[in-house]
């Protein structure tokens, strides 16, 4: 199976890729995430993954667009609605996923936003299933968060960079400013 998988951060990614390799199934990594804010954590976050697919010798494609207009364009009718605004997040990347992935010929997508267990897990699924109608490509579905504590041990043993907010602005400022209610917290 030809397999992309978006990855939303190298530490997100570790476990589900060995959990796809002991499958047999070695995936091509997809690097786009234009909802991670501000410039310095996108780049901190981009090049830890870069790091992580030289070493491990795995393809790696960079949609490199730090994409801070889009990002706002996009939720910011969705603002005052956290779970709106999460899955619009979602849709963006996952859209970008699904169509690249059918038009470079792969038989399959998935992602390593299903690990996290802050993450709305039944929408990203939900909208991964979209897209692969959408796009006519299989969406291969794996519930990788018991995997979750494993690889973010791995992550901090082997040196790479962990972020503390899931990406997006109003997350990082949830982290932040603790009288406001946790929406995303990685």
């Amino acid at each position: 199976m030809k397999l992309l998988l978006h990855c939303c951060c190298a530490p997100c990614s570790l476990s589900c890729i060995s959990a796809l390799c002991a499958e047999g199934i070695e995936p091509d990594l997809f690097w786009y995430n234009p909802n991670i804010h501000p410039y310095t954590e996108y780049r901190l976050r981009r090049n830890c993954l870069i790091e992580f697919a030289n070493e491990k010798k795995l393809k790696l494609t960079l949609m490199d667009d730090y994409g801070l207009r889009l990002f706002l364009t996009e939720v910011f009718p969705q603002i005052e609605n956290r779970q709106a605004r999460c899955e619009k997040c979602y849709s963006i990347r996952l859209e970008k996923t699904a169509s690249d992935a059918a038009r470079e010929g792969y038989s399959a997508f998935t992602t390593s936003l299903l690990i996290s267990p802050y993450q709305d897990h039944e929408a990203i699924k939900r909208i991964c299933e979209d897209m692969a109608v959408k796009y006519s490509i299989k969406f291969l579905y794996r519930d990788f968060r018991p995997l979750f504590r494993e690889g973010q041990s791995l992550a901090r043993t082997n040196g790479m960079y962990t972020q503390k907010y899931c990406g997006c602005i109003f997350s990082e400022e949830e982290k932040y400013l603790p009288k406001l209610p946790m929406v995303c917290k990685d």
